[in-house]
C-alpha cells in the first residue's frame, strides 16, 4: 500500500510523493524520480519546547512522565523537544527542569516498529 502526500519545491513546483506506507522522510533525506530529478527533504520549523541538561536522570523522568502522556519526543544526547504544549512545559519546570521555547525542525522519535527511507546524509 502506498501513502500519498503533495508538496511544493524551492522552486514552486507542485509534486506527489508515492511512498511505502510507514516509511518516514527525515531532514536531509534525498528522494529520486524515475526521471533523474533528486530533490532533499528541508524539514519546516515548528514552535516547540526544549529541554536541555546534563542530568541524565532528569532527563529520563522528563522523558518517562512525556512518554506517559504519549508525546511525541526528539530524543537527544543532553536535550528533548516535544511540540509546544504550555501545559507540559509547567509540568516540566515543576520537576525542576528549564524548558524554553523556540523555532526548529521537529523529527519525533518515530517508534521501534517503523520503517525509515535510506538518509542521504
Amino acid at each position: 500500500m502506498k501513502s500519498r502526500l503533495r508538496a511544493v519545491l524551492d522552486d514552486g513546483r507542485d509534486v506527489g510523493l508515492y511512498l511505502e506506507r510507514g516509511q518516514i522522510l527525515k531532514n536531509g533525506d534525498l528522494l529520486a524520480s524515475h526521471d533523474g530529478i533528486t530533490v532533499k527533504i528541508i524539514a519546516a520549523d515548528e514552535t516547540v519546547s526544549s529541554v536541555s541538561s546534563s542530568d541524565a536522570w532528569m532527563l529520563a523522568r522528563a522523558c518517562y512522565h512525556l512518554g506517559n502522556r504519549h508525546v511525541a519526543l526528539q530524543i537527544n544526547p543532553g536535550r528533548i523537544q516535544y511540540l509546544h504544549d504550555h501545559v507540559l512545559d509547567e509540568m516540566l519546570r515543576g520537576l525542576g527542569l528549564t524548558v524554553t521555547v523556540g523555532q526548529a525542525p521537529f523529527e519525533p522519535e518515530s517508534g521501534a516498529y517503523a520503517s525509515h527511507v535510506s538518509s542521504g546524509h
